[in-house]
């Protein structure tokens, strides 16, 4: 009999080892679970502090035209009832035969009070250049829309386009083409030259891409994308909105 109560009592300290070791390996599993969320969370605030601060970098001393409109990332021309927004980059050639083709029409659309033309100048080329043009003249503009030539600072950029890859248009010629339509005080040629409105550029290229905005130009009429790009699909749009 002492035999069996040996055994018994043998076998009831396995089972008691076993369910300790148990123990031991769930909690050992639980503070290791615990570990590596904490391990995650410490590295995504991380991640998220270094891309605040890469932001913060971006936009440093952002000063914000006074005239911008649309949460402060476009110039409006006209007054009409039908919202067209312009995504252009200066550099951009597809936006520069925009222009040329486009540019009559919208003339007359706003000259008829049709529509209100929001253009926001984005940088999306500055790595198609080497002195990163797209920002800069995107800044140039914002300079010029302060000193109410927007509309004529904007066609004369596009009228002296330079060439997608080349070095761009330095800041003495961007400030020369101030000059010729009217902007030929020290504030323009300071706002140039000292790049006071780069970070706004850069600030409204990123708002761009939140709304989904992937090339350039992308055009929206009544909120809607504008496929045919051509006068007559925008004119053909305006109308279709307006009604």
């Amino acid at each position: 009999m002492s035999g069996k109560n040996n055994r018994d009592r043998a076998k009831a300290k396995r089972v008691v080892q076993e369910q300790l070791a148990l123990e031991r390996r769930r909690r050992i599993a639980l503070w290791t679970s615990l570990g590596v969320v904490a391990m995650l969370i410490a590295v995504g605030l991380f991640g998220w502090a270094v891309a605040a601060g890469q932001e913060n970098d971006k936009t440093a001393g952002l000063t914000t035209p006074s005239v911008a409109v649309d949460d402060g990332t476009a110039f409006a021309i006209g007054t009409g009832p039908v919202k067209v927004d312009i995504y252009e980059d200066f550099m951009c050639p597809v936006c520069g035969q925009f222009e040329t083709g486009a540019a009559t029409t919208i003339d007359q659309l706003v000259a008829a009070n049709k529509v209100t033309v929001q253009y926001h100048p984005i940088a999306i080329l500055d790595r198609a250049s080497s002195t990163e043009y797209s920002t800069r003249s995107a800044a140039a503009s914002a300079a010029a829309a302060q000193g109410g030539k927007f509309a004529e600072y904007h066609r004369v950029l596009f009228a002296n386009q330079p060439a997608e890859g080349s070095a761009g248009l330095d800041n003495a010629k961007l400030i020369e083409l101030g000059k010729s339509v009217g902007l030929t005080d020290a504030a323009f040629a300071d706002a140039v030259n000292d790049g006071t409105y780069q970070a706004w550029a850069t600030k409204v290229t990123d708002t761009a891409s939140a709304r989904g905005v992937t090339g350039t130009p992308t055009v929206l009429v009544g909120g809607k994308a504008l496929e045919d790009r051509s006068a007559q699909g925008l004119t053909a749009a305006v109308e279709a909105a307006g009604a």
